[in-house]
């Protein structure tokens, strides 16, 4: 069952961009078919599935106006994030990612933070999420261009501590390494990635020894520390000694 903030996130994405399309859209000549570029100039119908996640994901080069071909989507490439519908989801950089959205009238930049940002908080929360957490994760930072928001919302929740768990297990090398660990995320890379090894350093530790994990607690406290400093501290030696 959907949160209420998420149903309102929706209703608020259905009536923002209810009737949006790209009216003068020829698309790719080469990659897509006339009766597949009709849909983005067709306001108030149904897109085929298989269309939807094609240009979901599509280069914005491929678009004649790509911002107003992702408004014409969004109302249903929305909800089929939510529901899991999406084929191309965590394998391929989600074209809202590539707009220039908070450039948008506030109405609709406000819809769209308000939608990704209620998704994230419900899918940290659901024991069986539509794609794996770290997917959804990546996607909404990327559309974003923010982390921040994010793990605000990574509350402490039995649910959100065993994903947390599997987030970082995955995560923590590349994070250590001051390399990121996500694939499409060219938008502010540093400063997001600063902000999340900041945050994971100052609220991962005592959740995962609470959670029994001490080794990763140690691990992520060490993002605390400069490069240098973490690659020298004893942990490295205590580890060795153990493994």
């Amino acid at each position: 069952m959907r949160s209420p903030a998420l149903t309102a996130a929706l209703a608020d994405i259905d009536t923002v961009f209810d009737g949006f399309a790209s009216p003068t859209e020829t698309g790719c000549g080469r990659c897509h078919l006339p009766e597949e570029t009709a849909h983005l100039r067709t306001p108030y119908t149904r897109v085929p599935p298989e269309v939807l996640d094609m240009y979901l994901f599509e280069v914005p080069d491929h678009f004649d106006d790509h911002a107003a071909s992702m408004r014409r989507l969004l109302p249903q490439g929305a909800r089929a994030m939510v529901d899991g519908a999406l084929d191309g989801f965590g394998w391929g950089f989600h074209g809202l990612a590539r707009a220039d959205w908070r450039r948008w009238p506030v109405e609709q930049a406000d819809a769209v933070e308000a939608w990704v940002t209620a998704w994230w908080a419900e899918v940290v929360r659901s024991p069986d999420p539509p794609y794996p957490v770290e997917d959804v994760f990546e996607t909404c930072a990327a559309i974003l261009r923010d982390a921040g928001p994010l793990v605000d919302r990574w509350e402490r929740h039995p649910v959100a501590d065993a994903h947390l768990v599997a987030a970082l297990g995955a995560w923590l090398e590349e994070l250590l390494e001051d390399r990121s660990p996500f694939t499409w995320i060219p938008h502010a890379e540093d400063e997001l990635l600063a902000a999340l090894r900041s945050w994971v350093a100052a609220h991962a530790p005592a959740r995962l020894r609470a959670l029994g994990e001490p080794d990763l607690a140690e691990r992520a406290g060490l993002l605390a520390l400069s490069y240098d400093d973490r690659w020298a501290h004893p942990y490295w030696r205590t580890a060795s000694a153990t493994n």
